[in-house]
């Protein structure tokens, strides 16, 4: 294990790196990243590419890693890709159900509005109320598998048994 740096303003791919005890070298050599590439990420200098995210959340057991670079540092993910909250299980699974139930119960106005194809002023309101349901539910779900994917990078649920889910 390498010694633990004494600088102050660590980026995510560094405190990451340490939290695993690695050495920059074992790292580098793990994820097949140059020692200047590799310094330059770490010191922020450059952001890494999205191979070397993919890598590093691997190496790291840090799945959540590349919603964090699409959602924070990816120009084009910025505008379109929302941070991903880790939520335990029993609080994902509630959200989850809350929403559903709301959603039944908007199903109905859903259908009026979306029935001749267009969405009139009237119901305009209502069309954003179910759609910012909608995106709530994207956005559990997606909390949801973040958790199924730490609990397999933790070894605590095998990728054996998700391939048969």
């Amino acid at each position: 294990m390498g010694r633990k740096s004494v600088k102050e303003d660590k980026n995510k791919y560094f405190t990451l790196r340490e939290a695993q005890g690695l050495s920059r070298e074992q790292a580098q050599d793990v994820l097949n990243i140059s020692a200047s590439r590799f310094a330059v990420i770490e010191y922020g200098k450059a952001l890494p590419h999205p191979d070397e995210i993919s890598a590093m959340a691997k190496t790291y057991k840090e799945p959540g890693l590349c919603n964090y670079y699409c959602a924070n540092e990816c120009p084009l993910g910025q505008m379109y890709v929302p941070q991903v909250e880790v939520k335990e299980l029993p609080t994902v699974t509630l959200e989850i159900l809350a929403i559903l139930n709301r959603l039944v119960q908007e199903k109905e106005r859903l259908i009026e509005i979306t029935v001749d194809g267009a969405i009139s002023e009237d119901e305009y309101e209502d069309f954003r109320s179910i759609r910012a349901d909608l995106e709530k539910m994207s956005l559990t779900i997606d909390s949801m598998q973040l958790w199924i994917d730490n609990k397999i990078a933790e070894g605590e649920i095998s990728e054996d048994f998700m391939v048969t889910i």
